[in-house]
Order: C-alpha cells, then structure tokens, then sequence
C-alpha cells in the first residue's frame, strides 16, 4: 500500500517510454507513422486529465453568461449595415441545436435581448458596461489560447485596440455571411424549423446541414490562427479546426439524445433546466475549441507532445546559453538594421518553448539590458559597447531581489569558493562587450 502513489507515475514513464522511445530506437518509419496518431491522442489526454483546459473553459463559460447578449447585439449592429442581421437568429440556433426545443425557445429569448438592446438608450454607463464584458469575452479567450500555445505575454496595449476590433466587427460578418453563402440551400428549412412551420419533418439528403459544420469549422480555423499572440501556420490552425469541428459535432449528437432521454430529470428542474442544459453545452463548446487549439499547437510544435505544459526544466548553464544568443541575435539585428525581433520569433529561431524564453527576456529586462517596446518587440536598452558579456550572465546567474527568495546564512568557505567561480567567469571574458560578439573587430 505504500508503494500505490509511485505506481502512477511509474506506468505513465513507461507507457510514454513505449510509446515516444521505443520507435525511435527500433526504426523503421512505418512503425514511427503507426505511432504518431497515439502520441497526439495520449498528448491530449493528457492534458485534459490535468485539468487545466477544463478550469479555463469553466471561466469563458462565465465570461460567455455576461458577454453572448452583447457580443450579438454588436454582431447584430454590424450585420445590419450589409442587411443580414436577421441571417443571425439562424446561426446562433444551430449552435444551440443540441438542446433540442429548448435551444429554440432560448434561441428567441437571446434574440429578444439583442432587440431590447437595440431599442433601448443604455446610456454611457450601460454601453460602457456591454463594451467592457465583450473586450474581456475576447481577452480571457486570448488568454486561454496564449496558454495553450505556451505564450506568456499578452498583446501590447495599443494592438489590442486595434485587433480586438477586428475580431468585434470583422469577426462576426465573416462568420454569418459565410454561413449565409454556405446555407443558401438550407436557409428556408433553418427558418421554417425557428417558425414551427416545418416541425416534426424530417426530409431528406437535403437535411444533412453541412453548412453549419463547414462553419464551425471555418470559425474555429480563424481563432486559432488569429487570437494567439503567436504565429500559428495555417496548416496546424486547419488540423486543429478540422478536429474541433468534428468532435463538436459528434459531442453534439450525443448531448441531443441524452437532452431527449433526461426529459423526466429534466422536469426535477422544471424552467431552471435549460439554464443548466445551456452551461453544460457552453463548456463543453469552449472546452473542444481549446482541444483543438492544443492539437493545432501539438501539430506546429511536435517536440513538445511529450512533456506538454510541464516546467520545463532547465540547468544554470543552459539559461546561460540561451540568454547570450537572445542578446547576440537581438544585437546583430540591430547593428544589421533590420526589423526587431519579437519574444515568438526568438522562440521559434531558437527552438525554444516561449515559457522559458519569456522568463529569460524578463531577467535581461529587469537588469536594464533589453527594452520591451510597444509593438510587442524587443531591442537593446543601451549601446552594446555599454552591454558587458559577463551581465548578460549576470542577468540570468544572479537574479533580481525579491523578499520571496531565501536569503541562506553565510557559509564562509562555501560563499569564497562562488565568489572565485563568478570572478574566473568574468575573467574568461576578458571585459568583452556584446558588440565584440557581435561585430568583432578585425
């Protein structure tokens, strides 16, 4: 019995150990290609085990409680300017779908909550309340993604004015015009099932109702490849929108028959259980769209399929390393003139998680030896004949105060013996400066 914690993660190291190095080690590609698909599945088991998608999706699911009248009411308002923002009500039943006839009548109440607010004078303080819970809808949906793709920092300031906008008007026309051009075929059976015209008919092929899937789909690919504060190739963004869709569907399917067979556990709750059932969908809607943004991730990053979101674990002598190529590269772009590099294109040049790359940046920040600009780059914070080699290391060696930090009790010998190791490093160095590594001198 006392050996029964050990035994779970003793089975995951060799369970990962058959499964990330046993096909390295035998060869042959046809047995790497057999494997592949368990790696991405097991990647993202994994990390739905742990938790934190799950946690992530519970806080947009209440995000989306204050946020859905408003972001459609402001959905409404753009669409009405290209004349199909009655084309709305459709859209928004097909993702409720799922809940069966009380998707329908939760479908009109939202509805008549974007009329209210459309013919209501709110005032500075009401507009000002429906545009803070639509920005911070869009910001904790950016914050889990840049979680997802292991990104620390936010967008600056000035470009979250910017894009954010983008996503609140552009998104929204693209989305129901495509489902628009998409549905042409189905729009008459879509609005005849919202009237009641044609309840209880089931059709025939022409029911299949692709389009709203095409949508998801089309919808899921632009998140993912422009809500991170990262670049995301399209490629990943369409695997992972394919995944998501998919799953979305076939998750779907399922919710609608179990909504169909709880009918009598649904009575318990009486008019509360559609305030239920809608939570349920909803965290189950963002939770597959986060799934499918960490198999987009796995896909553009597959060296990181093994660990996932653990620390990443890193020796003195690496973080070394890795903060004097940040300085060089930065360096070398400067005095080459170019364009400044930014936190993801380090990452991406150095084959580093952005995590830990971050965490370093940060260090050489603190020590006044990088600027963080506005637009999300970084450039030297002085000359780089003033940048000295053993700050660099410094920086990163020797970390700013912070009263968290245990200060230990002197230990004579012991702190001699560091203080003879630091000063043989700067001694190595010869008192060179960054702009000898970068540019030295003939």
């Amino acid at each position: 019995m006392t050996q029964s914690p050990a035994l779970f993660p003793t089975l995951r190291r060799q369970f990962e150990h058959w499964l990330f190095d046993l096909p390295e080690a035998l060869g042959g590609r046809a047995l790497r290609w057999v494997m592949l698909p368990l790696r991405y599945l097991y990647a993202l088991l994994r990390d739905l085990g742990r938790g934190e998608l799950g946690l992530r999706a519970m806080s947009l699911v209440y995000s989306t409680l204050f946020a859905i009248v408003p972001v459609i009411a402001v959905a409404f308002s753009v669409l009405k300017a290209f004349g199909y923002h009655r084309e709305l009500e459709p859209v928004l039943f097909e993702f409720l779908r799922p809940l069966g006839a009380q998707g329908y009548d939760l479908t009109k109440n939202i509805m008549g909550f974007v009329e209210n607010v459309q013919g209501t004078i709110l005032g500075t303080l009401g507009f000002a309340f429906l545009l803070y819970t639509v920005v911070s809808m869009i910001q904790k949906t950016e914050a889990s993604l840049n979680f997802v793709w292991h990104v620390e920092r936010p967008r600056s300031l000035a470009r979250r004015v910017s894009e954010y906008l983008v996503v609140m008007l552009i998104g929204p026309a693209i989305t129901v015009l495509a489902m628009v051009l998409l549905a042409r075929v189905e729009a008459s059976d879509v609005m005849a099932r919202l009237s009641g015209i044609a309840a209880g008919e089931r059709g025939n092929l022409g029911n299949l109702h692709l389009a709203p899937y095409v949508m998801v789909v089309s919808l899921f690919a632009f998140v993912y490849a422009y809500v991170p504060n990262t670049r995301v190739r399209l490629g990943p963004a369409l695997v992972g929108a394919a995944f998501g869709g998919v799953l979305w569907a076939a998750v779907g399917a399922v919710f609608t028959r179990i909504v169909f067979y709880s009918a009598k556990t649904a009575a318990v709750y009486a008019g509360f259980a559609v305030v239920l059932l809608f939570l349920v969908w909803v965290y189950l809607s963002w939770l597959i769209l986060l799934l499918g943004a960490q198999l987009s991730f796995y896909v553009q990053h597959p060296e990181h399929l093994r660990g996932g979101h653990e620390e990443v674990p890193l020796t003195s002598a690496l973080r070394e390393r890795i903060a004097l190529a940040v300085m060089y590269l930065i360096g070398e772009r400067f005095v080459a003139g170019g364009p400044r590099w930014t936190i993801n294109g380090l990452a991406e040049r150095l084959d580093v998680p952005g995590t830990v790359l971050d965490e370093i940046v940060s260090a050489l920040q603190a020590h006044g030896l990088v600027l963080d600009v506005e637009d999300d780059t970084v450039a030297p914070a002085r000359d780089l004949g003033a940048i000295p080699l053993d700050g660099i290391l410094d920086a990163v060696r020797h970390e700013t105060p912070d009263p968290r930090r245990p200060t230990p009790r002197p230990v004579p010998g012991a702190d001699e013996a560091a203080r003879i190791a630091d000063d043989a490093v700067r001694a190595s160095l010869g008192g060179r400066s960054l702009r000898d590594l970068v540019a030295p001198r003939g």
